[in-house]
């Protein structure tokens, strides 16, 4: 049941089922769950990874694009500058 639940939270990349599924791994008795878990795991960590560098990368692309905006706005004139 377990193995399945994992299999589905992969499918569907749903980071907060993986979380609460590496909370509660229950014991495998046979070799064959034991080997089917280890590759589910390696294809949960690989997905993982993915996702942070893909959210890393679109934070930077975010931080681009705030500092590009902050770049095009007209300067503020002070209200108390006496020099205008």
């Amino acid at each position: 049941m377990w193995l399945t639940k994992l299999k589905i939270a992969i499918v569907e990349k749903n980071i907060e089922k993986l979380d609460q599924l590496m909370d509660d791994i229950p014991e495998l008795e046979t070799q064959k769950e034991i080997d089917e878990a280890i590759h589910l795991l390696r294809e949960a960590t690989s997905l993982v990874e993915g996702l942070k560098d893909k959210t890393s990368a679109s934070m930077k692309q975010m931080k681009k694009n705030i500092n590009f905006l902050k770049s095009t706005q007209a300067p503020r004139i002070n209200k108390l500058d006496i020099k205008l």
